[in-house]
Parts: structure tokens; C-alpha cells; sequence
């Protein structure tokens, strides 16, 4: 296993969560609970640690928790760390979080049992990440109860030797990175990589399972504290679709390379859809009102990369993809890769 591996597993976000104010009985008010989160980990995982921090000052009812950024709904199937990335986009330390007992938003938010839902959702990803790489889910649908409770087990506590070896047993080997030799020389070039590098060795034929959170805008901004913020989920695009990376020799397939391949709406030159794998749903639920855009636009849209950004770093668009995926995809076998796009529009040509 890399150091930048055990880096992921081991990153965190510092969260001040507050109480929200309608649900406060007692004064004084309780303060803040300051709890650093997972950054692999989900956020309903943390009620247990902040009932017993609220729960002499909540009203009496039944307990729906859910959680806010700036009255924004989180959507608790994301992981912390991603939200974290595609939220805060000049980070805010520690991210202050408002925390309700009452009154679930069911009309934006999925159903949510606690760490139950958590578990199943996490689970299915993983058996939709099987299917991209090898075609079937059967490995991970056929876990024993065993391996299955010490999997999750190995999430919620952060063990990575412990999901490694369960995982390895799953067979979801996804493509060989041959050019992690190469990553210090390809970090220190300016020029935008158009994957025509030459570098020696292949990339092994590969489906890339990748979750893609698509934020666009059309004015400028230099610097994060003057970039427009999300306030409303129907200004994310939540993608699903496989990269395929093909063996090329005397080139690499950069991260830049990759995200055009995600999006060749934006890249016309670019178009790399394949038939049947497009996934793409504006309100961010899943399973809802998916459909492939490139199908209905009947403008050019002309973009430019503002960032992107995985496990809380902004690689350079000229890394290795095989690097970015084998460190810093998540336990589900998921790249969660947040994307910002300043998009103009320009006429089709015919």
C-alpha cells in the first residue's frame, strides 16, 4: 500500500456542528460539538456521537436527523470528504455544520435509517463498481456474512490493512499503474498534458468506476473566495460513467485526458461516449430522471477547467490517471471527483 493511500484513509475534516436553533429547549444553548469526521466515512455515522452531546436540550418527538451547510440539505449518501471538497470551495476550518432531530426534508433528501442505509448504499456502490470493472457483481454479491460485517467494520474504523485484505478477495484489481516513476517528473511540467507524453511501459485495458459532481459557471472568478456558491443541488450534475482507458504505446492517459472523456458534451473534440454508459442526473438523487445529455444539446458548450478536485487535493490536469485512481479512490471503489467548469456557449457547426 502507497503512503498516499494511508493518507486517505486516514484524512479528516474538523466539523463545529451546531444545534439548529428551533430545536433548542434549554438556555443556555448547548455549544458546538467539534467532531473530526472520516473523510471516507458518511455523515449519519456521527449521531452516536452527538445525541449524547444534544440530547438534553432536544424537544420530545422521534428522532429523523439530517444535516445542513448555509440551509443547504446534505445528502447523506455522499461521502463526508466529497462533500467537504464540492461545498467549501475556499475550505473552511473547521466547517461549520448545523445538525436537526426534526423534520426530515424527505422532499430533498432520501430516506435515511442511520448507519443501516449507510451500510446499504455503500454496498450497492460497491456492487455497481464491480459490474463497471469486471462486467458482473457476483463476487461481492456472493460475500460471506463474515467477510461482509468485517468490510463495513474496516470503514467505520478506519482500518485499512483490514479492508485490503477482505477486499483482495473480491477480485476488483482495476488497472496496473505503471507510471508511478513518473508522477514527480509529470508534477513539475506546465504545460497542459493532451495524454500525447511519451513515457515508457502501458496502461492495462481498464473500466474505471467514477462519480463525477459537476459544477458549471459562466462568470469569472480568480480565487475561491470569489467563486459563486452552491446553494441549491439543482446547480450540481451527478454523473456516473465509466472511464475506459485503452493501451497506448509511447503515451499516458492524464487526468485531463479523463475528464473529457467524462464530459465530451463540453469537449466536443473530445467525444469519447460509449453507448449505454451515460448516467446523468441534475438533482443529484439516485436513480432519478437520468438521461444523456449529449443527446439533446443543440449548442456547442465551450469550457474551461476551473478545478478539480479529489480527496481534498488539486492534482495537476497532467498526473497520471492510473496514479489518481490506484491512491485516491474511495472504499466502494468509486473515484469521487468534484469539477468545476466555466462554461460559454458557442453556435454548433453544422
Amino acid at each position: 500500500m502507497s503512503e498516499t493511500q494511508k493518507n486517505v484513509w486516514e484524512g479528516a475534516v474538523p466539523l463545529q456542528i451546531h444545534l439548529h436553533e428551533s430545536e433548542i429547549t434549554t438556555l443556555p444553548p448547548p455549544p458546538p460539538a467539534l467532531v473530526l469526521a472520516p473523510r471516507i466515512g458518511y455523515l449519519p455515522l456521527l449521531i452516536s456521537l452527538l445525541k449524547p452531546h444534544f440530547s438534553s436540550t432536544l424537544p420530545p418527538g422521534l428522532d429523523t436527523v439530517w444535516f445542513d451547510y448555509k440551509g443547504l440539505p446534505l445528502k447523506w449518501y455522499i461521502p463526508t470528504g466529497v462533500l467537504f471538497d464540492l461545498l467549501c470551495v475556499e475550505p473552511e476550518r473547521p466547517w461549520n455544520l448545523t445538525v436537526h432531530f426534526r423534520g426530515y426534508p424527505s422532499n430533498v433528501l432520501l430516506p435515511c435509517e442511520g448507519e443501516d442505509s449507510v451500510k446499504w448504499s455503500f454496498i450497492n456502490s460497491l456492487k455497481e463498481a464491480a459490474y463497471v470493472i469486471n462486467g458482473n457483481s457476483k463476487n461481492v454479491m456472493n460475500m460471506s456474512q463474515p467477510d461482509q460485517v468485517e468490510l463495513w467494520g474496516s470503514v467505520l474504523n478506519g482500518n485499512l490493512e483490514t479492508y485490503r485484505r477482505v477486499a483482495s478477495k473480491l477480485k476488483l484489481g482495476t488497472f496496473e499503474d505503471e507510471y508511478t516513476e513518473n508522477v514527480s517528473s509529470v508534477l513539475i511540467k506546465s504545460p497542459q498534458s493532451t495524454g500525447d507524453t511519451d513515457v515508457t511501459g502501458q496502461v492495462k485495458t481498464g473500466r474505471i468506476p467514477v462519480r463525477l459532481y459537476l459544477w458549471t459557471v459562466n462568470e469569472e472568478f480568480d480565487d475561491f473566495e470569489g467563486a459563486p456558491q452552491i446553494d441549491n443541488w439543482d446547480k450540481v450534475s451527478y454523473i456516473n460513467r465509466p472511464v475506459e482507458i485503452h493501451k497506448e504505446d509511447g503515451k499516458y492517459f492524464s487526468l485531463n485526458d479523463a475528464v473529457k472523456r467524462i464530459l465530451p458534451e463540453f469537449f466536443p473534440e473530445n467525444f469519447f461516449v460509449i453507448e449505454g454508459d451515460a448516467n446523468i442526473n441534475q438533482s443529484g438523487e439516485e436513480g432519478e430522471r437520468s438521461s444523456d445529455p449529449g443527446s439533446s444539446f443543440n449548442a456547442v458548450e465551450i469550457a474551461e477547467i476551473k478545478f478539480v478536485r479529489i480527496q481534498g487535493i488539486e492534482p495537476i490536469l497532467e498526473i497520471p490517471f492510473s496514479w489518481v485512481v490506484n491512491n485516491l479512490m474511495n472504499p466502494e471503489y468509486f473515484l469521487h471527483m468534484c469539477v468545476c467548469l466555466k462554461v460559454s456557449k458557442a453556435n454548433a457547426v453544422q
